[in-house]
Order: C-alpha cells, then structure tokens, then sequence
C-alpha cells in the first residue's frame, strides 16, 4: 500500500511529496559524493514524485557522464532530490529530507558506488512502476 511522504531542503524553500509502500528499499552509497553528503537513496518511478514548492529555488550540478542531475538548493544547498543515472527515468529521494522518515519503515542495504559500473544494473529495477 503505498503512502505519501513530504519532506524539503533544510531552509524549507524546496518542498516534495513521494509515494512508496512501508519498507521500501533504500540504498546508501560509497561513491565519491553520496559519501560526503550522507545521502541515502529512496529510488522511485517519476510519477511517483512531485515537486510541491520552491522548483525555481533549484541549481543543477552534474559530473562526469552527466547523466545524473544533481538538483540543490540555491539558498541553503541541501540535495534533498535528483535524478540518478541508474535510473533516469525516476527519481532518488534524500530519505534523511523525508519530514517523517521513519513512518516508511524502509529497509537500507549498502550500494557500492566506487564500483558502480560494476553494480549499476542492480538498481535498475527501482524506478519501474509495478
């Protein structure tokens, strides 16, 4: 059953809604960035994501292929969102952004991402809407 989250940027100028079921699956990263930032991954499909305030408020930053849209706040730099290269066509939410986080219940597994053409394909399947 899925269940709708809200959650934002630090300074609460970006806001956004996801829908996922309790216990999503969630992934931290060891790759160069998701390491510095903390950042743990909720993949979703794109219609399960929406932006509800402070589109206009967002920088882009991509990197190497640039594949992957790193979308941050321009006023308090917090990544609470972006699109991610293993899945492009969805999104990857900040759990630790989420208002509530542990109303999803969500199960974290370790994602090796200094390794990630080696293990990209494994995250593939998340942003596919059953």
């Amino acid at each position: 059953m899925m269940q709708t989250h809200t959650g934002g940027c630090h300074c609460g100028a970006v806001r956004f809604a996801v829908e996922a079921p309790r216990g999503a699956p969630a992934q931290t990263c060891n790759c160069s960035l998701c390491e510095k930032l903390g950042y743990v991954h909720l993949i979703v499909p794109e219609s399960r994501f929406r932006i509800t305030q402070g589109e206009d408020t967002l920088t882009l930053y991509t990197f190497n292929t640039g594949t992957a849209q790193h979308f941050f706040c321009r006023i308090c730099g917090v990544k609470s969102f972006y699109r991610p290269r293993s899945n492009p066509d969805g999104w990857s939410v900040n759990l630790r952004c989420l208002d509530d986080p542990d109303t999803l219940g969500a199960t974290i597994t370790a994602f090796d991402g200094r390794n990630w053409e080696a293990h990209a394909s494994a995250l593939a399947h998340l942003s596919a809407t059953p």
